[in-house]
Parts: structure tokens; sequence; C-alpha cells
């Protein structure tokens, strides 16, 4: 739908009406946040806070570039007493504001100024006696002077107690920026050169004290960069607390559910503390508030006082409610020129597009809605707004649970920004970009020249050789594996350059598969285990199951991280590296036909089902994969994306195999870390020693299967119980009735790599002695700081552990060359 059709037109009007009638929306002259630049009330949530730590220049919209204005930084300024000598030294962050003055508060308890209770101070600039008052809840004794100024037009807080106190409002402010005639002798200036001004005139006037630094924040309007400011003017306002509270109650009785818990705690604390809803807006981007001013002949105008106001569908409804309102009274009508907020018009979504506030079909089908997936940012800013108007208006929340998922940030964590250069454009990681293209993207962007060099520096470190094409999947994939209760996602380009990698081996792996079931495969017409599968098909079928498991359960909680981390590490660890490298043997023409049937079934099971598991987070090349499989008697779907999802199967679950296959995983991992440590890196050659019969037949069975996963292996021999180890081996133990050995006598030359390993012994321990005579020098504990300390005490350790290994080595190759 688009956002002024009809349909949502209607609901719009519908909904103002409805609420104004009901005293929800109202007319208030307010506070509201105002951009000068683009003349428009912003709500506090469009409002960002730009934190400074101290004085900073900036510049800003609607002044020359050239001209820059002095933030972060506190003015001390002097007001005299009157009929007195005495000065109160008052301190402000924005000095131009002191024009609209209309008190100055202390604390009733505060012994320095309890003499001036009741008195008055003139201000300097303009005709205008203004009040010492006391309020201890606005003032803290101990920050900076004690005495505060009060603008009550032009400061939230301020606002509160002028209206506690009942003090004068003065609007300083004009909507263009400029100065209005509240502000005397300044009138028609722009209100950051006043600042200027102000200052020059207070040094004049013998009232100027100081200017410090002071960290601060500073309200920024995001589409233009102006400083917002606080101004007083009529809008249209709505009544939040009283949507809040059922809202809230929604999700604690179990009827909206917000994910993950970081967000369900933020929904509570950001409504427990909701203010009033401004609606209005000046610029035309969206609906027209359908609020009608009732001139009546012979009276002032009154446009603030809400009681002058109907609202309608149209002037002529309108016109009919101002009636009734104004028995006998003649009168014009005005509509607002104002456009109501488009969150109050896009909180209408998930009913006004099925044909609210009519009872459509689509309506009573689609409504309440299942889930809303959004980004965590605008929790607030949209989804609050939905909950709330949808309770109001349906009696219903709009969906059952809220899943907030994280924001993207680049590779440091930086918040992505064209000046920094390091927006990442979705595109360019799917098809890639040189670094010449990336930069030559800014030079032809709307960035402040001034921008652009930092922005270029930024995108040759982060992208050095340009990005990579890495195509939709891996992008996609990244995302998902991304994706956890965390706020934000660093997002490195190389990470999608890994996954990219990952779908080649996926290709692979695949094409090698469909060379090793050959042409003429036919699978079975289910999957269902025949009794007759190998440990090892038995094992992947089990690490399959628990694959669908895994993901099944991750995706239900919408866990995407532990999702994607369950089939890739099926994918890539247990099927790729293990099963498939494990049948190599056993899927050639030469081995036994049953075993090579059964190992191409449970193979091409494997391939269809961590497809399917596969789908959702990378489409494209599992739908073209899974094209290429010859097909079960019983898939009928045309498309993977329609065929269904696999589910654990209780025949499938085989934890013995599971625990027998880890012993072999075991020694083959071991295996490969002798021949690692003792250099023997091809035709080695192993003798398993066992303590029991069971695992001598376990290890005798899986033999060629143990040669074929470990590398260069020329045989493995399991030995019965009472077998003796041939002499010359090297040993390490597996568990505690399994030990392998590496057959070194004659496959190394020992003095040769004993003479390596005492090369590396000396410089360990030179490295080590260094450290140490670092740590004998006079006054060593006290002049050099602890966290150096820590670091040289770990390093000598590491050192030392190290020394330990490689003299073990020494001994065992010593022990070696004894035995020949």
């Amino acid at each position: 739908r688009f956002s002024l059709d009809d349909m949502l037109t209607r609901a719009t009007r519908e909904t103002f009406v409805r609420m104004f009638n009901d005293g929800i929306i109202y007319r208030s002259s307010r506070l509201v946040n105002w951009c000068h630049h683009m003349n428009t009330a912003l709500s506090s949530l469009e409002v960002e806070n730009l934190e400074l730590t101290g004085p900073t220049m900036l510049s800003i919209p609607g002044y020359p570039a050239e001209e820059k204005f002095e933030f972060g930084v506190m003015v001390h300024f002097a007001y005299q007493v009157e009929d007195s000598d005495e000065r109160i030294i008052i301190a402000t962050t924005r000095i131009e504001t002191m024009l609209g003055d209309t008190a100055i508060a202390i604390h009733p308890d505060d012994e320095r100024y309890k003499h001036l209770h009741g008195k008055f101070v003139r201000h300097p600039f303009v005709d205008r006696r203004i009040p010492i008052i006391t309020d201890p809840e606005c003032v803290d004794m101990e920050f900076g002077t004690g005495a505060v100024k009060m603008t009550p037009a032009h400061d939230n807080n301020d606002y509160v107690v002028g209206k506690r106190h009942n003090l004068e409002f003065i609007n300083l402010l004009n909507e263009d920026g400029t100065l209005n005639e509240n502000a005397g002798p300044y009138s028609g200036m722009l209100r950051f050169r006043v600042r200027k001004q102000i200052i020059e005139d207070l040094k004049t006037k013998g009232l100027y004290v100081d200017t410090i630094g002071h960290a601060m924040s500073v309200p920024i309007c995001p589409k233009s960069n102006d400083i917002i400011e606080p101004l007083m003017k009529p809008q249209w306002w709505v009544k939040s607390k009283q949507l809040a509270e059922p809202a809230m109650q929604a999700v604690r009785d179990g009827r909206l559910e917000i994910a993950p818990l970081t967000s369900e705690m933020d929904w509570f604390r950001w409504l427990e503390n909701i203010n009033d809803w401004c609606i209005s807006r000046q610029l035309w981007w969206g609906h027209r508030i359908p609020a009608y001013f009732v001139r009546i002949a012979g009276r002032s105008d009154d446009s603030c006082d809400g009681s002058y106001w109907v609202a309608g569908h149209t002037e002529a409804d309108a016109r009919k409610r101002a009636e009734e309102k104004f028995p006998g009274v003649e009168f014009e009508l005005e509509q607002d020129p104002d456009v109501l907020d488009t969150r109050f018009s896009s909180g209408l979504w998930p009913f006004a597009v099925l044909g609210w506030p009519e009872n459509t079909d689509d309506f009573k089908k689609y409504y309440p809605t299942s889930l809303l997936e959004t980004g965590w940012d605008i929790l607030f800013f949209w989804v609050a707004r939905m909950v709330m108007l949808g309770i109001y208006l349906t009696g219903e929340v709009p969906f059952r649970k809220v899943f907030c998922h994280a924001l993207v940030r680049d590779a440091q964590g930086r918040k992505m920004s064209k000046s920094l250069g390091n927006v990442i454009d979705p595109i360019d990681v799917i098809e890639g970009i040189s670094l010449e293209q990336l930069h030559s993207r800014l030079d032809a962007g709307n960035i402040d020249p001034r921008e652009i060099k930092k922005a270029k520096i930024g995108q040759s470190k982060d992208y050095p050789d340009g990005i990579p094409e890495c195509g939709t999947d891996a992008l996609r994939f990244t995302l998902c594996a991304y994706t956890s209760s965390g706020r934000d996602m660093n997002l490195n380009v190389m990470r999608v350059d890994g996954y990219r990698k990952f779908c080649n081996k996926l290709w692979n792996a695949t094409r090698f598969a469909l060379m090793k079931l050959g042409e003429d495969f036919v699978p079975s017409p289910d999957a269902a285990l025949t009794g007759h599968e190998s440990l090892a098909e038995r094992w992947i079928l089990h690490r399959l199951n628990v694959a669908a498991r895994n993901v099944s359960a991750a995706l239900a909680d919408m866990s995407f991280m532990t999702a994607t981390t369950a089939v890739h590490s099926f994918w890539l660890y247990e099927l790729c590296d293990v099963y498939i490298e494990y049948i190599k043997p056993i899927t050639t023409p030469e081995a036994d036909a049953a075993a090579r049937h059964s190992a191409q079934q449970t193979l091409f099971t494997c391939l269809d089902q961590g497809l399917k598991l596969l789908h959702p987070f990378m489409p494209f090349v599992t739908e073209e994969l899974w094209q290429r499989l010859p097909r079960r008697a019983s898939e009928t779907s045309p498309s993977i994306s329609v065929s269904a999802y696999p589910e654990p199967r209780s025949d499938y679950e085989n934890s013995q195999a599971e625990a027998e296959f880890e012993l072999v995983m075991s020694i083959t991992k071991a295996g490969r870390s002798l021949t690692a440590d003792y250099n023997v890196l091809s035709k080695s050659t192993f003798f398993i020693s066992n303590a029991s019969e069971a695992s001598h037949a376990l290890v005798s069975a899986q033999a060629d299967g143990i040669v074929t996963l470990i590398k260069g292996c020329q045989s493995v021999t399991s030995l019965a119980p009472e077998e003796a180890v041939p002499a010359g081996c090297a040993v390490v133990s597996v568990s505690d009735e399994v030990a392998i050995h590496l057959l070194v006598r004659g496959q190394v030359d020992i003095d040769q790599e004993i003479g390596k390993i005492e090369k590396k012994v000396a410089k360990a321990t030179g490295m080590k002695d260094g450290l140490v005579a670092k740590t004998k020098v006079p006054n060593y504990e006290t002049n050099v700081p602890e966290e150096v300390r820590e670091t040289n005490a770990s390093k000598i350790g590491d050192y030392e552990a190290e020394i330990n290994v490689l003299q073990k080595a020494i001994e065992t190759f010593l022990t070696l060359k004894g035995s020949n």
C-alpha cells in the first residue's frame, strides 16, 4: 500500500476523529523540538544527540560554511541584584536564551543565598525584573554556582518549573531561527550570531565571568543536521500514558511476546516513562490533520484553545459538529494547515491495509498477524505506536510476537556513515567492487567535500583490494550467522568472503558426491534404514538427526546464529571432512557392491536433507544443487523451497554409533598430531594397542577408514590385548583402553630432529633469560607498572612451558634412539 491511498487516508482520519472525540488527542501550546532549517516539529524519538566531551566548533545549516560556532562550553555571567551592589553568578550552555529568562532559582536551604529570598535582579538587555525563586527540586546546591536561570519557553526542565511557579513564558524565536521582538536589541538576528554577540556585550557591561569546557549532548535533526531548539508552539498531542498501560499489560499476560529479552525490558522502561506525543508536523509529507478551527464572528482568535476546534472526515462533517457545539452562532471553519506525524498513520498499518474501519473479509481473516520482525532501534518509533493504536482501535494486539534483530555496523563497530566512507552497500558485497569504484561513489555523491578525503582514507584502510564478489547466499548466511541477542553486529566483509568459499565447498562436495553416486544411481523410495549400514553411515545419519533437531529448535526460538552454526558444522566438519573422505575407498568400483550401494544411499540422504536444512539461509546455491540430485519416488516437490523440511527421525538416533565413531575420530586426530610432531608426513605406519577385545574389534573393522582420514598414512594395525607394540614407536594415549603408536625408527633422522629441537630450546631459553634479567633490575617492583610486570611474568611462564615440552620431545627421541 501507498501511505496516501484512499483506504489508508480514511483510516487515518477515522483514528484522529475518534481520538479527538474521546479526549485522547488534545491541542496545547507546549514546548516542541523545532528544526529551524526544515521548519517543522520533531518527536523526541526523532532527535539524535551529538555527544561532546569539550569545546567543539560546529557548522550550522543556514550559515556560511566557514562560519562556525562553539559548543561544549559553559558560560558564566552575572546578574545584578536589584537595589544592591551584589551580583549572582549563573552558568549556562546556551547563553543566548538568557534573553528569555524569567526567574533565577536557588535552593531554599542554600546559606549563600538565603538573604536573597524574594529579591529581584535586573535584566541587562531588556526592561525586565527577574524574581529569585526557591525550588528544592530543580536546584542542586553542589552543582555549578547553585543558582539556575529559568527560561520556561526554551528549556524542557525550565518549562516544568515555570508551570509550578506560574512564571512568565517568553518566546524568543521565530520559526526561521531568528530572534523576535522579545529579544530587544537582538531582534532579527540569527540565534547563534546572538550567542557570539551577547558575550561581547556582557563583557562591555562587566557581567561576563568565564567560559569553561563542559561535556554535553547537543540535540540534532537527523535529516538536516540542524541544532534542535525547544520552541513554544500550539500543536496536537496524544495522551500516551492511557494508551501505554494496555500495551504493557499485553506483554505481561502473554498476548504479545517481545524477543530478545533485552528488547522486552526496554519496552517496559520506555512505556512506563512515556510522555505525551506531539503529532503535528509542518512539512507536507503526510496526511493533513482533519481538525478545523471554529472562527466565531466578533470573537478574538484563540486557536491555541482546543475547545474551539472540531474534527471530521470532511469539512461538511466538521461543520455539522461545529453547529452542534455552537448552536445558532455564526462561524467560519479553517482547517489546520499542518500534517500528521508519519508514525501516526504508519501505526495503523497492520489493520488499515486490511480495510479497517470496515469489518472486511481480509480484516477478519488476517488480523491480528503473527510476527513482526524489525530493528530494535524502531521499537518505539513504530512498534509501540502500532501496539498502542491497535489495542485502542481494535481491542487486539496487531501481532502475537515481535522479533528485534541487531543493527549492522562496520568491522570496527562504528555506525555506518557517509562521512566515514564505511557504508556497505549490499549490492557491492554481492557483486564485488574495486577500491577505485568505491572512491568514485564518494566523488559522485552529496558528501561535504571536506569529508571526502577522510572517507577515502577509511575506505582504503577497510578495503585495500576493494570488496570481493561474495554472492547473495554468502551475504544472507553471514547476516543470519551474526544475528544473536546482541544489539549490533560488526560486519566484516572478509567473513562474508569466507562463506562464499563455503558455497564453493558445497558445490565441489556435491559435484564429487554425484560422481561417486554415478549416472545410474537410483535412490531408495524412502530414507528408511536397511539394517546393513556401516558404523560410519550410522554415525553420519545420527549427526544429521542432531543437526535437524538443533536447526529446527533454533529456528523456532529465532536463534539464527545457533541455527547457522549447526548446519554449517554438519556440512563442513562432519559430512565433507569426515564422511565423504571416509567412504572414498568404499565407493570405488573395486569395493564390495553391497557396501558401496549402502554408502551411496546414505550419502544421497545426507546431501538431500543437508541441502534442505541449509536452504533457508542459502536459497540459491541449494536450489541449484538440489535440482541436480536424482529424486526419490516419494519426492514430488518441484522445488526445494516447497519440499518438506527435515525433521529428526527415531530410526536415525544412535548414541552407541556416535560413541564408537568418536573413538575412531579420536584415534585419527591423535595420529595426525603424531605425524606432525615427528615430521612423518608420508607413508606413516601406525599400531593401535587395545586393552579390550571390544576396542580391538572396533579398530580392526575401521582400520581402512582411519588410514583414509590420516593423510599420508600407509597402514593401521589393530593389536589384540596381548600383542606387543613393535620397538621404535612414539605413542599417544587416546583413552584408558586405547593408545596409538607411530613407527618412527627408520622414518626420521633422530639426531637431525634432536638438533632442530635443541635450536628451539636455545631460542626459547634466550628469550626467557632476557625477560628474567629485566625483572632483576633495582627497584623493579616499584618502578615498573603492575600490568607490565604481570605481562612479563606471563611470558616467562609461557617460555618455561615451551622449553619443558621441547625437552620431553628430546627425551622421547633419545629413548627411540636407544631402542634401535
